[in-house]
């Protein structure tokens, strides 16, 4: 089970998260392709980051959205989708390039991931735009209770998946997010977030918010890195994680 983590958020000179404290303690680095957050500045450094720290890098494109953070859903048609992700998809690549490394895998952020899982023909149309960009990147999706209708379509396409769950985010009674603005949909306590982390990595799942048991099969757990317990949830799941593989 590998720890991935949105980085490369800031832009200019404001900053968002603890990506120098947070590097150390992931597997996978989620870096803002300049739509939500980050600059071609910040895109460089945080590539230098990962490298150092020999932390996979990922694409993490969204609607072009930076007054609103991504978090806005913004109506696209299917073109238009795979556009912007492809624009997104260059910038990161060129600056890797240049670094001496590559993007290793795509993690859409913020609406366009809320998006894409509640309406297919969204989800048709990132990964389309994924597998046409190139064939062997993968596309990591959140684990839902639809991951074998999600595999088949990506079989289709010939695009490897990865299955994500979050260790710092409730989930509804359908294996999906509660939204950010309902009561409950963000944890903040990094004892409940190893908590739920480590049910997900021992028991492939998790109890959703009105506490139904939920099976969610995911190759990779999130924590997000723009809030303050970022720091002391990742290195205490990174810890239990370490534990956990010490004694298996």
């Amino acid at each position: 089970m590998k720890l991935n983590c949105d980085l490369g958020e800031s832009f200019g000179a404001w900053t968002m998260g603890q990506d120098e404290e947070v590097m150390p303690y992931i597997d996978m680095a989620n870096v803002a392709c300049g739509f939500h957050a980050s600059d071609p500045s910040i895109m460089a450094r945080t590539v230098t980051l990962a490298r150092k720290h020999g932390v996979q890098i990922g694409a993490h494109p969204s609607y072009q959205d930076l007054a609103g953070f991504g978090r806005r859903s913004i109506q696209h048609t299917a073109d238009e989708i795979r556009g912007l992700i492809w624009y997104q998809l260059g910038a990161l690549e060129g600056i890797c390039r240049a670094h001496g490394t590559t993007v290793e895998y795509v993690k859409p952020h913020g609406a366009l991931n809320n998006d894409m899982m509640r309406d297919a023909s969204i989800l048709q149309a990132v990964m389309e735009a994924v597998a046409a960009y190139h064939h062997q990147l993968p596309l990591m999706i959140p684990a839902t209770i639809h991951a074998t209708e999600h595999s088949a379509l990506a079989d289709r396409l010939g695009l490897p998946l990865i299955f994500e769950a979050f260790a710092d985010r409730a989930y509804d009674d359908d294996g999906r997010l509660v939204p950010r603005n309902q009561p409950g949909a963000v944890h903040n306590d990094p004892d409940t977030i190893v908590a739920q982390a480590m049910t997900l990595a021992s028991q492939g799942g998790l109890y959703g918010l009105s506490g139904k048991w939920l099976t969610l099969t995911a190759n990779s757990l999130c924590v997000h890195g723009d809030n303050s317990h970022a720091l002391a949830a990742t290195r205490a799941i990174r810890d239990a994680l370490n534990q956990r593989n010490s004694t298996a």
